[in-house]
């Protein structure tokens, strides 16, 4: 690694050493802790509904959806260990926890992020299958395979993890206040990280999308006429529900993996060259897309908004938290359910 961007970013843990930041002005910490402390308890409740909603409610348990509650699981690890610690960070101007709450915090941090990208090229594959495949869907994603692909998503992220303990790379960053991947560590591992994680998939989830509107504007303009009957509203809008999620993960992710990308061409000319202030924009931008995925099903999607609703008013009787929802307009559907957020006529 550089020695200069190593020193400048405060960004190498040695034992249990104090690592401090430069001191900011007052504006700056404000609008960072607040970004943060927003973000966290969204997440939170948000993530807490949406994993709540699938167990509950009939219409929204159904095979598709195993990669929506993954995907909610995989935001929520970010809130509930690393950012309380980012905003420890925060309020005391550098790292007093820990070269341990570092590596923990760092980990969790890559399996979030890692694993909320698999997941999202899952639900590209399923929605693909289901709307351009529909013949081979149910024996692709029955039940049991379902649960296999969640759990090879799980197990490949872990492993996607491991490399980074062996090339040193989850250390503290001063000018995000969090122990993070390290883009200068080594130039050739930071570009496989941003190929293989984020431009491969995004790859594969465009293509599926795009394969997928095509088969819309076929139907719509009539154009294909052996195309499977009844392409649903409700698949539209589960289709454009995922599609929107994908949209909001690439925006808010793709400028720090492209300056990781730049900075791994050449670290010692592009590295010192990065503006502090984009640098810390990418960063927040990318810890903020955590707490959006519950929002957009709530906005998107009835069965989830009218969840949503329930589960806050069960909060003052925790007794009929779990209880299964069946009647009022969510029992299940005796047609073939979508392979995820069915239903939002």
């Amino acid at each position: 690694m550089p020695e200069n961007v190593s020193m400048r970013n405060g960004s190498a843990v040695a034992g249990s050493a104090v690592l401090g930041g430069s001191s900011r002005a007052a504006w700056t910490v404000t609008a960072l802790s607040s970004v943060l402390i927003f973000t966290t308890a969204v997440d939170i409740l948000g993530n807490f509904l949406v994993i709540v909603s699938v167990i509950r409610n009939k219409k929204l348990r159904n095979t598709g959806n195993a990669f929506v509650v993954s995907l909610a699981f995989a935001d929520l690890v970010v809130a509930v260990y690393p950012y309380p610690l980012v905003l420890f960070a925060i309020f005391h101007n550098g790292w007093f926890l820990g070269d341990i709450h570092c590596k923990v915090s760092g980990f969790l941090m890559g399996l979030s992020v890692i694993g909320s990208i698999f997941n999202i090229t899952a639900i590209a594959i399923n929605r693909y299958c289901y709307i351009c495949h529909s013949l081979t869907y149910d024996k692709l994603f029955s039940c049991r395979n379902t649960m296999i692909f969640v759990f090879l998503i799980w197990a490949l992220t872990v492993l996607a993890i491991v490399p980074n303990f062996f090339v040193g790379s989850l250390q503290y960053d001063a000018r995000v206040y969090s122990c993070t991947f390290t883009q200068t560590v080594s130039s050739s591992y930071t570009m496989a990280v941003v190929v293989v994680h984020f431009l491969v998939p995004i790859t594969v989830v465009s293509f599926c999308y795009l394969r997928i509107w095509i088969l819309v504007i076929q139907v719509r303009r009539r154009i294909k006429t052996d195309v499977r009957p009844g392409l649903k509203h409700s698949d539209f809008r589960n289709f454009l529900t995922m599609f929107l999620v994908f949209v909001l993960f690439a925006f808010c992710w793709a400028p720090l993996n492209f300056i990781g990308l730049a900075v791994a061409t050449n670290p010692k000319k592009i590295g010192p060259k990065i503006p502090e202030w984009l640098f810390i924009l990418s960063y927040f931008m990318a810890y903020f897309n955590s707490c959006l995925n519950a929002i957009i099903y709530g906005m998107l999607n009835q069965n989830f908004r009218r969840e949503y609703k329930r589960i806050l008013m069960a909060l003052w009787t925790p007794r009929h938290l779990f209880q299964e929802t069946s009647k009022g307009g969510t029992e299940a559907m005796k047609t073939k359910p979508s392979p995820a957020l069915h239903n939002n006529d």
